[in-house]
């Protein structure tokens, strides 16, 4: 999860970045203080062993090793390697960012145009409402460790308002192991279709519900970016090479 900051620098002033530098929550210290402790370990035995129980003619050998691997290690250009990787993680993070499934365009556009003031015109907004917050949810369930958590099981949703259990009936019916965030949007296709059918708001020439329709497109879209974005990962080989020569 991102670390906001920005109150800390909102206003220059004096020692406001370099006390960023300091900072422990979401710093890169946080990050690689558990792996510089290893290393540090580690270095520290290889520098006992050669200094203590190493011979002379041992040294020699290990001071060769030593002098090709630093010799060598320049063969791969580390910058350019680092710098593409960077560029590659950081677009991919911002990505995910900007296809984020908000609901608020779908409902700005059913409040627009189902505005009746009666009971069914109300249960309907409610209900699409309720399934467009679902879907993005049972969304963030599959790929966020903060989600997971606050909902555990379809029972935890069913407690907190956004699922009935005839709902999880129809959902668990859907013969998928995953990625069934999808159904909610399913449902609310069908509600509209059904509240278009029975007049329950006016649109004689249909350009309402296909408006409505497209934001929904629009939001699966998005929902499937983010699930593709947790699916494939960045290749390891890339990883590897960075981390090893980091």
């Amino acid at each position: 999860m991102t670390i906001s900051y920005q109150f800390n620098v909102h206003t220059a002033t004096l020692g406001g970045f370099a006390r960023l530098l300091f900072r422990w929550s979401g710093s890169v210290y946080k990050l690689v203080f558990k792996e510089t402790v290893i290393f540090g370990l580690l270095y520290a035995t290889v520098s006992i062993i050669y200094r203590v129980a190493l011979d002379e003619p041992q040294r020699r050998t290990f001071e060769s090793v030593a002098r090709h691997i630093g010799d060598n290690k320049n063969l791969i250009p580390l910058t350019f390697v680092l710098g593409f990787y960077v560029q590659f993680v950081v677009g991919r993070w911002w990505d995910q960012y900007n296809h984020y499934p908000w609901p608020d365009r779908i409902l700005a556009l059913v409040i627009l145009y189902i505005n009746g003031t009666d009971e069914r015109s109300r249960l309907i907004r409610r209900t699409l409402a309720r399934w467009t917050c679902l879907s993005t949810i049972l969304l963030t369930r599959g790929v966020s460790v903060v989600a997971k958590k606050r909902f555990p099981t379809l029972q935890h949703l069913i407690d907190a308002g956004l699922m009935t259990k005839e709902e999880v009936d129809l959902y668990e019916d859907v013969n998928i192991p995953y990625a069934k965030y999808w159904v909610p949007m399913l449902w609310c296709t069908q509600l509209l279709t059904q509240a278009r059918r029975e007049k329950t708001f006016d649109d004689p020439t249909g350009v309402a519900t296909k408006h409505i329709f497209e934001e929904i497109a629009t939001f699966r879209t998005n929902q499937w970016k983010i699930w593709s974005f947790d699916w494939v990962s960045v290749p390891i080989v890339y990883t590897q090479v960075c981390s090893s020569h980091s």
